[in-house]
């Protein structure tokens, strides 16, 4: 004889996987009435469709920034899923945000993923969500900041996060810090500054300067001194603290810092982007 199903227990069953109506519906009919039963059926259903999509791009999701209380931590972690669609479904930003809060607890992807989450670990909600969707669901990136004071930014669409770190918690270091993280997100600066530069980088740039100068006829023992030249160009455009501040090219990003404390310096920043 099947199990007759009542609409408030399918319902309960939603809000606690976030499953479909029907896949709840029968889950229960399955479990034979038995909650804890039917919310395993669909746990299994979702590890199913996980190892089918284990091999899928999941380049597409949310990117969440999140501070402590007392701004000296920050954390960005990506919800990465397979399609823009998906991204862009509210249960899923809501999601990717809620994991944000949990993840400020924590210093690396690896412990994050085993914390309790609602009574299942992070991984296993995943492994869920995988299943409610049917597409690849994983955290992607996991990066933390620290500093003494810590602010954030979030692009529209959740497609960029960013995180600065500046020297000091002063008057108006609140608004510098999200000025900061609006240019990181939208100026992609390769490091903080020239000593944050890879070596592999430099000499990179420097043998691009001088192929083009070659090209354009200039004498070998003129190369370096230009290509040097060229180098620092490189450094004022790509790294955070030389680049000019988009809100006021006058100056750099260090000195619109400075002219909101004079002791006040970025110290780090971290930047995750999608798509």
């Amino acid at each position: 004889m099947m199990v007759k199903v009542t609409a408030s227990e399918v319902n309960k069953l939603r809000k606690t996987t976030g499953a479909g109506m029907m896949d709840c519906k029968n889950a229960l009919v399955e479990a034979e009435g038995d909650f804890d039963k039917a919310i395993e059926i669909l746990r299994k259903k979702g590890q199913k469709v996980a190892a089918k999509r284990a091999d899928r791009e999941s380049s597409e999701g949310a990117a969440i920034a999140k501070v402590n209380g007392d701004n000296t931590k920050g954390i960005i972690i990506s919800l990465n899923c397979e399609t823009d669609f998906v991204a862009k479904n509210d249960s899923f930003v809501t999601l990717a945000n809620d994991l944000a809060d949990l993840a400020l607890s924590f210093d690396n992807k690896e412990a994050f993923l085993e914390a309790d989450f609602n009574g299942i670990s992070v991984q296993d909600k995943l492994t869920e969500q995988t299943g409610v969707i049917g597409e690849k669901i994983e955290i992607g990136s996991f990066r933390t900041l620290e500093a003494p004071f810590v602010g954030s930014y979030i692009h529209a669409g959740n497609k960029i996060a960013t995180l600065v770190g500046l020297s000091a918690n002063v008057d108006g270091a609140a608004d510098a810090a999200k000025d900061v993280a609006m240019q990181a997100a939208a100026m992609n600066p390769v490091a903080l500054d020239q000593d944050g530069v890879d070596q592999e980088v430099i000499e990179k740039e420097i043998e691009i300067a001088k192929d083009q100068l070659r090209q354009e006829g200039k004498p070998e023992e003129m190369l370096d001194k230009i290509a040097q030249g060229k180098l620092g160009r490189f450094f004022k455009d790509n790294t955070l603290v030389n680049q000019d501040f988009i809100k006021d090219s006058k100056m750099s990003v260090a000195q619109y810092v400075k002219s909101v404390n004079s002791d006040l310096k970025v110290t780090g920043f971290e930047r995750v982007a999608l798509g």
